[in-house]
């Protein structure tokens, strides 16, 4: 993207129904100075992409308001003031509606039970009048805004079915000579008008009930950062609030508080729940240097650390982040949802035209007053707004749910295509394996050697003192065990071999293979077999010596994480053929792929290899999953059809991947498949219940069943099926909450 192209994400506020995000969509769209515009309906939301030097924020609110609509557009505290909003505007609907109800229930009474009362055709006209411009005003007055743009949406179906159904009514209140010189009974439709509003407005609370449900993931997220923090100042402690916190201060947390800020921590030690990051329910242990994160709890114990992220960069920001882009974006099939919503109201006011004409040439005696009927209540029950809630509240409920199991969806379109995937590729180091040598074996030549403990110090001592990769990884191991280095002099790094000093007059060697050839050591058979066992492997073996003989060798390995196997199994279960891509060698590629059960690898590859082989299975016609997690995969996981990352891994790779698996296991790639098969299923049931909900019930709104058994559907039906409809699409989507992803 353009360097001069800003981006910005804005709540909308007043949109009803999809044709209204079109609306939003289009007219901010068309601005000079846009580049790209796109409003999501279930999140309530627009991302703009325009050039600051032509047009700004401020032009989008006031193009918006022209059609009826607002934006806020502080970023501060945005998403607060439109949930603030958004439940203002609810209990005004929820208002409306009970006063709306209360007014049309002796409408209804009278329309249906006491059609021939004296005057009863005024005192409906007295209560519908309320009902109508009133209570249900921001129908006709949105309806007017999109009017003068040539737009239409939900409000201008509503406005045009109930108003046309009042005026009718009115005149036949007033003028019922007219049609009783034509031989005709003046009926009038103030309870259909009336009711029509009272059912639309409860469908819309109901509809803004649920979509307030869809978003729970976020809350719940949200939740877990304490609102205060216990700062370590110079003159003492003081508790304050987490928006004061710095880089660098120095934090106290107790035991049961969680963790408000990401940080090293520099004293005292504890176990932390961080099933938060990792999926894990058993807590870990911190002491100090280790990295607690925000968010977490602390179990037992207490401990003081320093702040090194803090406000939006820390590790739960950056998830609740990326948990609301993801539900702000769109898959593909609601861009074509979108364009059919965009012509969808046109179109139906065109069917009812049609309507009223069909009836006006074929109707017979009362052609005008059913033809009217019909025409209203096609305008009433085609409202899209089932179809516009189809697939955005399926991908938010979809993408929640992935959080809630540390499966993090940056895009719409990766959980779209997710559920195709036949081809998936994995990385080695890692993604396979943990990234992180650790010492495996350390086995004794024989039981002659005295004094094991004593040798553990100067082994350790000699690997404090090396400079080599592996030598952290013993040093790591040996510390584990609580072994404290020894004093030893005359240390000495051999290039190539490994490293040599003394200790109490003695010298100890430890290194490669290379130190027993110049120390002309030889390795017993019993010795060798092990080491040639371990080299099967692909592990590594460091051998510890003295002058005279070999004492231990030490075994080192990149471990296969716990749950690699399983995942590779479960994905070949389920037809998916798996890939193992590594930089390493064919041994150590060989051995990893051997362990977890992959079939096809590749050793030695670079990274533009890595590439170049997510083409080559494209090319084959294969839908590809690459995960990785380091820099060397980021060109593969951009090209891939559904790229993942491991949350462990390099910033960069979880900046490409539209996936991210918090606690890099790679079980939940399993999981993230599966929650897509899901998702996928969810929005094809509520595209098929919107579409067939319309494709039947516009024909009979229209009459269609009226010249075989007369049956002529009452507007006051159709609206409560609207209703019930955008209900039973939200509903269906938070279906998917209480889904199992095994």
């Amino acid at each position: 993207m353009n360097q001069d192209i800003e981006t910005i994400s804005m709540p909308v506020l007043g949109m009803t129904c999809a044709s209204c995000a079109v609306s939003v969509e289009s007219m901010i769209g068309n601005q000079p100075g846009v580049d790209h515009a796109e409003v999501n309906y279930a999140t309530q939301t627009v991302k703009v992409s325009y050039h600051p030097d032509q047009v700004k924020p401020e032009d989008f609110q006031k193009v918006v308001q022209s059609i009826g609509y607002d934006l806020i557009l502080q970023q501060e505290g945005a998403k607060e003031l439109q949930e603030e909003t958004q439940r203002d505007h609810y209990e005004a609907l929820k208002k409306r509606m009970i006063y709306s109800a209360i007014l049309t229930i002796p409408v209804v009474i009278i329309g249906m039970f006491f059609m021939d009362m004296a005057n009863g055709n005024y005192y409906m006209l007295a209560l519908t009048t309320p009902v109508l411009f009133i209570f249900g005003q921001n129908f006709f007055i949105n309806a007017w805004k999109q009017a003068r743009h040539g737009k239409a949406n939900m409000d201008t179906l509503v406005a045009l079915s109930t108003g046309i159904a009042y005026l009718f009514s009115v005149f036949n209140t007033f003028y019922p000579e007219f049609w009783h010189k034509r031989g005709l009974h003046p009926h009038v439709y103030f309870e259909a008008a009336a009711v029509v509003i009272v059912f639309i407005m409860l469908g819309k609370l109901l509809e803004e009930k649920a979509k307030s449900n869809t978003s729970s993931a976020i809350k719940k997220l949200m939740g877990l950062q304490p609102k205060t923090v216990m700062l370590i100042a110079a003159d003492g402690e003081k508790e304050v609030e987490i928006a004061d916190v710095r880089i660098g201060d120095q934090i106290l947390v107790r035991s049961g508080e969680k963790i408000p800020v990401d940080g090293v921590v520099y004293e005292g030690s504890s176990f932390v729940d961080e099933s938060m990051i990792t999926g894990e329910p058993v807590a870990v242990a911190k002491k100090s240097t280790d990295k607690v994160f925000a968010g977490t709890i602390n179990q037992k114990g207490s401990f003081k650390f320093r702040a090194e992220k803090v406000g939006g960069e820390t590790m739960l920001a950056q998830i609740i982040k990326l948990v609301q882009d993801a539900q702000g974006s769109k898959a593909p099939v609601q861009k074509l949802v979108d364009k059919i919503a965009g012509i969808f109201v046109p179109v139906v006011m065109m069917i009812a035209i049609i309507t009223l004409g069909a009836w006006l040439l074929f109707g017979g005696e009362h052609a005008f007053t059913q033809g009217l009927l019909a025409m209203v209540t096609v305008l009433v029950i085609a409202c899209p707004c089932a179809l516009g809630l189809a697939t955005p509240t399926a991908i938010m409920v979809g993408i929640g749910k992935g959080a809630e199991h540390g499966i993090l969806i940056k895009d719409a379109e990766a959980l779209e295509l997710g559920y195709q995937v036949n081809a998936v590729i994995l990385d080695k180091t890692g993604t396979i394996t943990a990234g992180k040598p650790e010492v495996t074996q350390l086995n004794w030549a024989d039981d002659t050697v005295a004094d094991k403990d004593s040798l553990k110090g100067v082994l350790m001592a000699l690997e404090q003192a090396s400079e080599h990769p592996l030598a952290e990884a013993i040093v790591r191991g040996l510390k584990s065990e609580g072994v404290k280095p020894v004093m030893v002099t005359d240390f000495e790094s051999l290039t190539g071999m490994g490293v040599m000093a003394k200790f109490e007059g003695e010298q100890y060697w430890a290194g490669s293979h290379k130190v027993l050839k110049g120390q002309s050591i030889k390795v017993s058979d019993t010795l060798q077999k092990q080491v040639d066992d371990l080299q099967q492997l692909a592990q590594t073996v460091i051998y510890f010596t003295n002058s005279k003989q070999v004492l231990a060798i030490v075994a080192i390995a990149d471990q296969i994480k716990a749950g690699s196997a399983k995942a590779v199994e479960a994905l070949q279960l389920a037809g998916i053929e798996v890939y193992m891509l590594t930089g390493d060698n064919e041994q150590t590629a060989a051995s990893v792929a051997a362990q977890v059960g992959i079939k096809h690898f590749k050793a030695e590859v670079l990274p533009s290899d890595k590439a170049d082989f997510v083409k080559q299975l494209q090319e084959q016609g294969k839908v590809v999953a690459m995960i990785g997690d380091g820099i060397n995969d980021s060109q593969a996981l951009a090209l891939a059809d559904v790229s993942i990352a491991m949350g462990k891994g390099s910033d960069i790779a979880i900046d490409v991947a539209k996936i991210t698996l918090v606690s890099s296991d790679l079980q939940q790639v399993p999981k993230a498949l599966r929650l897509s098969k899901l998702t996928v299923r969810t929005i094809r049931q509520n595209l098929f219940w919107a579409f067939i909900y319309n494709l039947i019930g516009i024909p009979v709104a229209a009459g269609l069943l009226y010249p075989i058994n007369g049956f002529l559907l009452n507007p006051m039906i159709a609206g409560a099926a609207m209703a019930l409809s955008s209900v039973s699409v939200v509903s269906n989507s938070l279906r998917l909450k209480f889904a199992k992803l095994i």
